[in-house]
């Protein structure tokens, strides 16, 4: 829990990305200006973008910088009301009951309000994301939305809408200031137009080859400045390549940081083929790159780098 003192939301752009950078996120302008627009109109900001590319960490890093909570839902199948809003807490419920009934009450009502209370109440992520206080709003993060199936996906209409829930027992429960809401896809299915349309929307992609090498540099400060270099270069070739599955920014960051535990100063052959296990995460990713394809990029690197290319 963030237990640091709310900060000001940013003012501009400019201070977006400062504000972004203050907490190690190497971003481009274009995010730190949908960023921006979805903090000063108080509108979802939805990311979408490969696994591994940062997405989940705006989020964290946001609730980090400004001071805030940060709440996370994080998406499956399945995934229903209870698990995600609220339920009660039934044991307490019987127990209270039981001494109501002991204590000879016997106006059902009251008995009825007494258990369907607030005490009772057990508050899941999206409830929680409601009661934030003026000024205390927290960073409430819908991680792999598209984990859910489509009827979760438009339970969570209303919340986007309105900021607020109903729970029949209660009522209504609206929230003061609605928090900052992200919301994270890995787009293995489509998000209904509906949802988005409520959102701002920004595609997260690889970042080039100088942003990685700065993640890298910020990330593994450990890391020889020859390593990062190769390292960098090696993943951006491999992202060229058809694979069942790329690396990603948080591939990158644990190969440097493997590398690093190793005390490598620069790439070679024997480390590349004995470390593909941290990049890769398919066998037969793993076996193309050991035929001899891994020998070829770093000779290519090797090469690029040595020239400056």
């Amino acid at each position: 829990m963030n237990t640091t003192a709310p900060r000001p939301l940013p003012k501009s752009i400019d201070e977006t990305l400062e504000l972004l950078s203050a907490g190690g996120y190497v971003a481009d302008r274009a995010l730190a200006t949908v960023l921006f627009l979805s903090l000063k109109m108080k509108r979802p900001l939805f990311l979408e973008g490969e696994a591994g590319v940062g997405k989940t960490e705006i989020a964290k890093v946001l609730a980090e910088t400004l001071g805030r909570r940060l709440i996370r839902l994080q998406c499956y199948e399945g995934l229903d009301v209870s698990s995600a809003v609220y339920e009660w807490n039934y044991a307490a419920q019987m127990i209270e009951i039981r001494m109501d009934e002991a204590a000879g009450l016997t106006d059902r009502d009251l008995m009825e309000r007494n258990v369907f209370s607030e005490r009772y109440l057990i508050r899941r992520p999206v409830l929680e994301a409601l009661s934030g206080l003026p000024g205390e709003a927290p960073v409430f993060l819908i991680d792999e939305l598209d984990r859910t199936d489509e009827a979760f996906e438009a339970f969570l209409l209303e919340i986007l809408s309105d900021y607020q829930v109903t729970i029949p027992e209660l009522g209504t429960i609206k929230a003061a200031e609605p928090p900052i809401v992200i919301i994270t896809t890995n787009r293995t299915r489509e998000i209904h137009d509906a949802l988005k349309r409520r959102c701002l929307y920004h595609w997260v992609d690889y970042p080039d080859a100088e942003r990685e090498l700065e993640i890298v540099r910020r990330k593994v400060p450990g890391a020889k400045e020859q390593l990062s270099r190769e390292v960098v270069a090696f993943v951006q070739k491999l992202r060229q390549i058809d694979l069942f599955k790329v690396p990603g920014v948080a591939e990158t960051i644990d190969w440097a940081t493997a590398l690093t535990e190793l005390d490598k100063l620069a790439l070679d052959p024997e480390t590349v083929s004995d470390t593909l296990g941290v990049l890769l995460k398919y066998q037969d990713d793993i076996a193309r790159m050991q035929s001899g394809e891994a020998v070829k990029i770093l000779s290519e690197v090797k090469a690029e780098l040595s020239t400056g290319a």
